[in-house]
């Protein structure tokens, strides 16, 4: 069947029977984690009708139950959805009823720090299972620049029908910002790429009913690229702060009012700042994908990035050797020590841990044998390679006690002035408490 004019793939509704007319659904997310929950709940508020497929029967019984998983969408939120038709499934048999699919599966790194595309390929051999004429499938798990027309379209093309003649198919990158609060899904820039021009023209409108503003990439490789150049981007910047960081301490320079200093400048410069490390799926991760699809194309490094993921791997290792030269220099050693930790998610005022440089930093304090606790408002419990970390219950009388407390995570509900005055020794790693005694990063 060919794309008519209009950019729709012929008369595919015309073609489904009665019971699967009546019973369709607007779309289907398959993924209802940090990525696909949103989506859904996006699609939703707007009127359309909705249902999520994801292989974890806990996440389905309570979203169906309207309890939320995910830090940006609240248990209230599910209650509306539910009100306004979705449900989440297990059964993959649910997607012959959506006119539009959107795998917003996880992307991890494999064993040999390549791309896991396990849950990408498991999901476009369910979509092809129950594909049919007319249907739009979009991917929004970040990956690198071809795996759209490489891996998932001919996965959907064992279902007989062929992508940009009997389906559309496109790329949209997620940019999802866990915790931001400023930048809402609707109102931030979806990027889309089709397979074919009808395939975009079909994926530009699904998302214009509740996006804003819809930017349309040449095809799905240019989409698939923009999202890696955002958080390459990220990456590389963070490196150079990290590294700059270092060498400032060497040549006694504040590296923190030097970095307030450059970012009064209106034009050409955007703030970096340094950490203990950089967390997250996005930013240890995605870079490796150009990274992979660099060496396995064309043969070569990715120079800048292998660089910044040398530079940033090595920051917890750095902060620890910083906090032993604290504690010396306090007439403590680090062996035996008590030391605090604050904050262990990946970033400020959210739960979510992937990734978090506070594992490594733990992991270096355990093995100097140090006594390791921890605090966050987030995190009710820890554990690191699988042994539980201590929390702390009170905060105050902890800060007091222990030898040594670092900031690793500044979130909003920590009294950092406070924490200056209460704690014997407090090295602060996200340059927020600038007071007399304190080490900062």
């Amino acid at each position: 069947m060919q794309v008519d004019e209009t950019g729709s793939l012929g008369e595919n509704s015309e073609q489904l029977g009665e019971s699967a007319r009546a019973d369709h659904v607007e779309l289907a997310v398959i993924g209802l984690g940090y990525v696909g929950l949103p989506l859904a709940r996006e699609a939703a508020s707007v009127g359309l009708r909705v249902l999520g497929l994801d292989r974890n029967a806990r996440v389905v019984s309570d979203l169906n139950s309207g309890r939320s998983h995910v830090d940006d969408v609240s248990d209230e939120d599910v209650r509306r959805m539910r009100e306004a038709g979705f449900t989440a499934r297990t059964d993959d048999a649910c997607l012959a009823r959506a006119q539009t699919v959107v795998i917003c599966v996880p992307t991890p790194l494999s064993e040999d720090g390549g791309p896991d595309l396990s849950a990408v390929t498991s999901a476009a051999r369910a979509v092809a299972g129950w594909l049919r004429p007319g249907q739009l499938v979009v991917l929004e798990s970040t990956t690198y620049p071809g795996t759209t027309d490489e891996v998932v379209r001919p996965l959907l093309e064992e279902s007989g029908l062929k992508a940009g003649e009997d389906f559309a198919l496109a790329f949209s990158p997620e940019r999802i910002d866990p915790g931001n609060t400023t930048h809402a899904l609707r109102e931030v820039p979806k990027v889309v790429g089709g397979l074919t021009p009808a395939c975009a023209v079909r994926a530009v409108s699904f998302y214009g009913k509740f996006i804003d503003t819809v930017v349309q990439a040449k095809g799905t490789r240019e989409a698939e690229m923009a999202k890696l150049l955002e958080n390459t981007y990220r990456h590389v910047n963070i490196a150079l702060v990290n590294e700059l960081a270092i060498i400032s301490r060497e040549l006694h320079i504040d590296v923190w009012d030097a970095i307030r200093c450059a970012g009064t400048k209106p034009f050409g410069f955007q703030a970096f700042r340094p950490s203990a490390g950089v967390g997250g799926h996005c930013i240890p991760i995605d870079p490796n994908y150009l990274s992979y699809k660099v060496r396995s194309s064309l043969g070569y490094e990715f120079r800048f990035v292998e660089l910044a993921q040398e530079i940033n791997r090595r920051m917890p290792e750095y902060v620890v050797r910083r906090a032993q030269d604290l504690l010396n220099s306090a007439g403590r050693p680090l062996h035996g020590s008590r030391v605090l930790l604050l904050g262990v998610t990946y970033k400020p005022d959210v739960a979510d841990q992937r990734e978090s440089p506070a594992v490594p930093v733990a992991k270096l304090l355990r093995e100097r044998e140090a006594e390791v606790s921890f605090h966050d408002p987030h995190v009710p419990r820890w554990s690191v390679d699988g042994v539980t970390v201590p929390r702390v219950a009170d905060l105050t009388a902890a800060v007091r006690e222990h030898d040594l407390t670092m900031l690793l995570q500044d979130h909003s509900a920590y009294d950092l002035p406070a924490l200056a005055d209460q704690a014997r020794l407090l090295f602060d790693t996200r340059g927020r408490i600038f007071h007399p005694g304190v080490e900062v990063l």
